[in-house]
């Protein structure tokens, strides 16, 4: 296993790479959010299968693919001038901030039942009370 400035490292490797492949690629200069949209999707379900197989290697490969495609996004929005991979990480980091308050503020919750129930309520929160979920 590796450490946090290893770890740091091959982020960037891959953000340079995303980089060139934007510049020299046809097939990756050319993709939109939308273009990538049913990718992702598909990508997301080979890691849920590789997750319920308990195949640690398969999990590995397919983490990257969805990470392949956070980056790809981050990198059209900041081709867009409207965000970026700094932007996407800092907006999670204050989620998990904000949705941690027993870790990070003063609020109690001393088992995972307590946790699930204070994010739920936070999230409603976010969300303006709305309870929609894309799979129910």
């Amino acid at each position: 296993m590796s450490g946090k400035e290893e770890s740091m490292k091959a982020f960037g490797r891959l953000l340079d790479i995303m980089d060139e492949l934007r510049e020299k690629c046809p097939w990756d200069r050319k993709q939109t959010n939308e273009s990538l949209r049913a990718n992702t999707i598909e990508e997301t379900y080979e890691l849920c299968d590789a997750l319920m197989r308990d195949d640690q290697t398969d999990i590995k490969k397919e983490l990257g693919d969805l990470l392949l495609h956070v980056v790809f996004y981050a990198k059209i929005g900041s081709e867009k001038g409207a965000f970026d991979i700094k932007d996407v990480c800092n907006a999670l980091c204050d989620k998990l901030i904000y949705r941690h308050p027993h870790v990070f503020g003063d609020t109690s919750a001393d088992t995972p039942k307590k946790v699930e129930q204070n994010w739920e309520q936070l999230k409603l929160k976010e969300k303006g009370g709305n309870k929609t979920s894309f799979l129910q």
